[in-house]
């Protein structure tokens, strides 16, 4: 039996890793060997303020790194994290939060520590992807640690809560912080990564993002999320149309030749239009109900009156893409709905299964991205609020 406590860790990839597109691969590491809960995301734009705060509690005497590399990681983030000095431009940091038993430990060794001594393996994230190089003087001439986690559950704690106070003001929809050449046409689109995604510890999650990455659009915003019922039938309403119409036709050949099977005469094609008729919708709203089901754990009709929109089941996780033509970059990225059609190389064609348990969603204009993002709130803190329930505390 496992003696460990239940936990909350957590990780930020660096404004150069996001820069650098190495994000994905970095979220693939954190998942499959840590094999925690991943229960929050969030984007950050940090202030002066909050780096000034965050980079004070960087030299502790409870950090195994060695004590010139805490000194240097912390320089690192007045460096790096603070806006630009001569621009005044915001960077990007993500924010990924785990909970599991032993959190802290799990990460910090997936993460690993910077040792001037020991040559790169590429066993730890900072092995792959973090610089440290000296010159021959023995002065170090780059300096680059890819990812920040805590080292212990009390600096894990300390720090988590300096995050979380500092969310509503330096964190979320990152709408204006990256910067365009004047006229250029920016689009934001919004992608789903769906429940098949986290039925177990994968890769996945992270191969999606990675693949994503090839659009060279930017992260601006990212969230957990667990889809309610209500949210998800107004997210998937107007395919409901789309399937009564799609699946009239397949509805009445399949019921003529049940029915011709069953009662031996034939049916003209008269009788296949009206079964179809009749079928269709009910085949439709079923195959609907299942949509549904799929992206919240429960179907609409499996809900109690009332609590139809008291929280969903099956975890996905939002982010929100900006950049020129994102929509059609990050479609074309991901292939057709049905997986066969797909190209190689496609997300849907590597990871997809069917029509539905498809890897990933993909907003079809900027107007419905707009629709969508709305309604499973994209723009919602829930960083703070699991903070403050974990911690019995209010920032």
């Amino acid at each position: 039996m496992s003696n460990g406590k239940d936990e909350l860790a957590y990780v930020l990839i660096n404004p150069y890793t996001i820069y650098k597109s190495r994000t994905g691969g970095v979220i693939s590491r954190l998942f499959t060997r840590t094999a925690l809960d991943l229960v929050a995301a969030r984007m950050f734009a940090p202030s002066r303020a909050l780096i000034e705060e965050y980079a004070a509690t960087i030299v502790s005497d409870r950090d195994p790194q060695d004590r010139k590399i805490q000194e240097l990681i912390r320089q690192y983030l007045l460096d790096n994290y603070s806006p630009d000095p001569k621009t005044g431009l915001r960077r990007r940091v993500m924010m990924l939060v785990f909970r599991g038993e032993d959190a802290v430990k799990k990460v910090r060794q997936v993460v690993g520590n910077i040792n001037p001594s020991k040559a790169a393996s590429g066993e730890t994230i900072r092995d792959t992807y973090g610089d440290y190089i000296v010159g021959h003087d023995g002065q170090v001439r780059y300096f680059e640690p890819a990812v920040l986690a805590s080292p212990t559950t009390e600096e894990a704690e300390l720090k988590l809560k300096i995050w979380a106070k500092y969310s509503d003001t330096d964190g979320g929809f990152l709408d204006s912080v990256v910067q365009y050449p004047k006229g250029t046409k920016v689009e934001q689109t919004l992608v789903l990564l769906k429940p098949d995604n986290f039925r177990f510890p994968s890769a996945r999650p992270g191969n999606i993002v990675d693949m994503f990455s090839r659009t060279g659009l930017c992260i601006i915003a990212i969230n957990v999320h667990r889809m309610d019922t209500t949210e998800a039938c107004d997210f998937y309403g107007p395919v409901r149309n789309v399937l009564r119409d799609k699946l009239s036709g397949i509805s009445g050949q399949r019921a003529r030749a049940a029915v011709e099977k069953e009662f031996g005469f034939a049916l003209n094609a008269d009788a296949e239009k009206s079964l179809g008729s009749l079928i269709g919708p009910l085949f439709a709203e079923e195959q609907f109900n299942e949509i549904v089901k799929f992206m919240t754990g429960r179907r609409p009709d499996q809900c109690e009156p009332g609590r139809e929109a008291s929280g969903g089941l099956e975890k996905i996780v939002a982010l929100v893409y900006q950049g020129v033509d994102a929509v059609n970059k990050i479609r074309t990225v991901l292939g057709p709905t049905d997986p066969l059609k797909a190209p190689p190389g496609t997300i849907r064609r590597e990871l997809g299964q069917d029509i539905m348990v498809n890897a990933a969603h993909a907003s079809d204009s900027p107007e419905n991205a707009k629709r969508e993002m709305s309604i499973i709130k994209i723009h919602e803190n829930k960083l703070k609020p699991l903070i403050e329930k974990f911690y019995n505390c209010k920032l």
